[in-house]
This record gives structure tokens, C-alpha cells and sequence, in this order.
């Protein structure tokens, strides 16, 4: 079924056309109907199934002929970089159209943010603290919005916003059509998906949450030391071009980067306790080509869309099954394919069995012949050059290729590994990512 038999403006159908999209994902082919006809909706979709254009496309085709100067719709985020991401998306689909967005998150200035509020922006897309800030002062008024979507209801849980969510809603008209994305459905989402939506249309609800069918997986069972060593021998070899790494931490996303760097390899970090600034910096650079390896926490990765990702490594065994999906999600987006690797040391063993009879499926066991798995650790080597502590991290050259990697800052308050060896990271609270 091709997009054109959805309905949809002509200047929408332009977008998607310049945009290669000639058929709709499964979760757009059965939401874009609904939506376009008015109603509430209740969707389950997994990360990479297409949602984002599910719920832009109808809010889009319905601004398209309203009169400009009033915001009309809102989408609620859990991160900065989900934000961003949905407001990329949103440029890219109504490059034909006069609809306008802004997002609106913490860690840049507001200034640009009330502007967007004052002109009365088509779309906003925000996080909620931001927002919440905003709502505060009295030019943040959204009496004329008529479109509201809640996207990774299930991650806001997590996160700890839904206190900050039933805040937002108190600043919003209660007459508004609403759609509910979440790729799962713990019971505080489903309550609060029956206080926000009215008579809602449901899709996929009874359907376990899955990684997408593209994608390949593999377990590396490792001694925890060894990861990074293992990790540079993958990065070594022929197939892996480019890689998205994942660590249980922040602390542990610093030390992976620094030991990548100074081994040649062209990354960068990202997580919860770098500026929004360079957040951006290095998911532009990654999705650029400058940098090979983007080493990232669970929270501080959502939004990162790149096109044609080939892998995504987990460094560390998430305790979570539906973590694993949203981190291996990253690759295979929209019916493409991608492999997913995962390094698991004796200790984390339990938590892949976990992830295993979560997804119904067994991931194989795959062994390097020409890996040392007895080998003691390996010393670091010297750093030579570049700027100590700054807040970028220093850059590092690697050999025959151009960018730069990070060199992070020392924690003077965490307790350096005995002996150089990689201890796996605990359960950490999900704010520090």
C-alpha cells in the first residue's frame, strides 16, 4: 500500500517522495487513517518502527490549511535528543508546506525557546521540566492547541517524569485529540493513558514488544577486562565500519571513549553530564562520518536516528529486556538491517538469559579464534598532546583517517578500577545517564 492511498496533502506526499519513502511502515499504515480521522489513539510501537511520521504526518496534513501564528500541537519527549530528532524529522516531511516547529528542552538557553512560544510556532516539541519552566511565566500559553502527543510514554515512567507529565497536562485546553505511543504498557502508563485519552482507537496493543526483524544478533561472552580489547578487535575487523557503542554508565562511557581514542579509533560520548552543546556536536559528528564509535548511555541516546546504522554494541548487558530493544533499535530502522552485538561477561549471564526469554529468543554465542579471552589486562598507553580536562575532551588522530575522537575528564570523586581492569558498572539510577 503506497502512501498515496492514505490521504494525505499533496505537499506531504512531495516530502516523503524527496524523502525515498514510497510505502508506510506497519505502525503508519495503521495509525495515519485513525488519526486523520480525529480520533484518540493508543499505539505500542517499538523503537524503529516508523512512529515518528505515524503521528506527524496526520498532525501535519490537518495544519497544513489552519491559519499561521497560534501553536496547535504539542509532542512530549523524554530527552533533549528525541526532541531535536522529532523536529528534524518534522522539517524534513513539511519542507513543502509553511508549518514552522521549535524544540524546547533544558541545557540551552530559554531565550530562543519564548520566541518560539510569542510567534506562536506551528508545532512545539519539548521535554517536560523545560516546559514546565516555560509554563511559569505568562507568555507560555497554549489556549489554541488542538493536538497533543505523548511519544516513549513507557521511558518518561522510567525516567521519573510522570509526576511532570500530569503538571503539562494541567496547561493544556482538555478538548484536544491525543495520541499515545509507548512500546510498552506497564501499568502507570496504562493508567495514565486512560486519563488522557478519550475513546481511544488501539494498535499492537496485545503484541510483546520485539526487536525489529532486520536484525542480526550475536552474544561475545568475555571476561570483563578483556571488553575493551575485544571491542577494538571487532572495531579492527573488516566488517564493522561504524558502531554505536552502549554502557550501563556515564563513568564507564568516559573510560571506554578515552581507551578507544588512544588507540587510533575516531569517537565520541555522549551522556547526561556533557553540555547539550556537546551532546550535539558529537551526534552530528557521528551521523557525519567524523567519528566511527559514538559511546552512549541508555537515557542520552534516545533521538539518535542515523541512517544506514550498521552496528550497535552493548559494552555492557542492559538489566532490562525492553533496554535491549530500544539500544539494539537503533539499527534496522524502517525495515533496513543491522547487526547487534553484545559483550557479556560470567556475571552478566543472568541478565541475558533474562533478555532471552523476554525477546523469545536464543542469542548465539559467537567466539573470536584469534582472541586472547586469557590475556591479563592491558596497560594503557601514554597520551601525547592535546588539552587536559577541557569540556570537549581532547582529540585524537587516528592514523590514515581523518576526525577526532574524546579524551573525557577524571571524576576526582570515583575510585579509579583495581589494577586497570574494567569492573562492571552496578545499577545506576537512570538520571545520572
Amino acid at each position: 500500500m503506497p502512501f498515496t492511498t492514505l490521504g494525505l496533502h499533496q505537499d506531504l506526499l512531495k516530502g516523503l517522495k524527496d524523502l525515498g519513502f514510497t510505502r508506510p511502515t506497519a505502525i503508519q499504515a495503521d495509525a495515519i487513517p485513525l488519526a486523520l480521522e480525529g480520533k484518540d489513539l493508543l499505539a505500542c510501537a517499538m523503537t524503529g518502527s516508523g512512529k515518528t511520521a505515524a503521528f506527524l504526518l496526520p498532525i501535519l496534513h490537518r495544519l497544513i490549511d489552519k491559519p499561521r501564528g497560534t501553536t496547535r500541537a504539542l509532542v512530549l519527549t523524554p530527552t533533549r535528543e528525541l526532541a531535536a530528532q522529532i523536529v528534524e524529522d518534522l522539517d524534513d516531511l513539511a519542507v513543502h508546506t509553511p508549518i514552522t516547529a521549535a524544540a524546547v528542552f533544558g541545557g540551552v538557553g530559554m531565550g530562543p525557546q519564548e520566541h518560539a512560544f510569542r510567534s506562536g510556532v506551528d508545532v512545539i516539541v519539548g521535554t517536560p521540566g523545560r516546559l514546565l519552566d516555560h509554563f511559569s511565566r505568562p507568555y507560555a500559553r497554549l489556549a489554541g492547541l488542538q493536538y497533543l502527543v505523548l511519544d516513549e510514554a513507557d521511558r518518561m515512567l522510567d525516567m521519573g517524569f510522570l509526576p511532570d507529565i500530569r503538571r503539562v497536562l494541567r496547561h493544556l485546553p482538555p478538548r484536544r485529540q491525543t495520541l499515545f505511543f509507548s512500546a510498552t504498557m506497564p501499568p502507570p502508563i496504562a493508567q495514565l493513558s486512560r486519563e488522557m485519552l478519550k475513546h481511544p482507537a488501539t494498535i499492537n496493543l496485545e503484541r510483546r514488544s520485539t526487536p525489529a526483524v532486520g536484525i542480526t544478533h550475536a552474544a561475545y561472552p568475555v571476561p570483563q577486562h578483556l571488553k575493551p580489547a575485544l571491542l577494538l578487535q571487532l572495531l579492527n575487523g573488516s566488517e564493522m565500519h561504524d558502531a554505536l557503542v552502549f554502557t550501563r554508565t556515564k563513568h564507564r562511557a568516559n573510560r571506554l571513549a578515552k581507551h578507544l581514542a588512544q588507540r587510533g579509533v575516531e569517537v565520541e560520548r555522549i551522556h547526561g553530564d556533557r553540555s547539550q552543546a556537546q551532546r550535539t556536536q558529537a551526534l552530528a559528528g557521528f551521523k557525519s562520518g567524523k567519528y566511527r564509535v559514538l559511546v552512549a548511555t541508555d537515557i542520552a541516546a534516545r533521538g539518535i536516528d542515523v541512517t544506514a546504522l550498521g552496528h550497535v554494541v552493548n559494552f555492557d548487558v542492559p538489566h532490562v529486556a525492553e533496554d535491549y530493544i530500544h539500544r539494539v533499535g537503533r539499527t534496522a530502522r524502517a525495515d533496513a538491517t543491522g547487526a547487534a552485538f553484545t559483550l557479556v561477561a560470567p556475571e552478566e549471564e543472568e541478565d541475558l538469559r533474562g533478555i532471552e526469554r523476554a525477546i523469545n529468543q536464543r542469542l548465539p554465542r559467537v567466539t573470536l579464534p584469534d582472541f586472547d579471552y586469557a590475556a591479563r589486562p592491558e596497560p594503557a598507553p601514554r597520551a601525547h598532546g592535546g588539552p587536559r580536562n577541557g569540556g570537549g575532551g581532547a582529540h585524537h588522530r587516528a592514523g590514515g583517517r581523518s576526525g577526532h575522537g574524546s579524551h573525557p575528564s577524571h571524576d576526582p570523586r570515583r575510585r579509579r578500577p583495581q589494577g586497570g581492569r574494567w569492573k562492571s558498572g552496578g545499577r545506576d539510577r537512570r538520571g545520572s545517564s
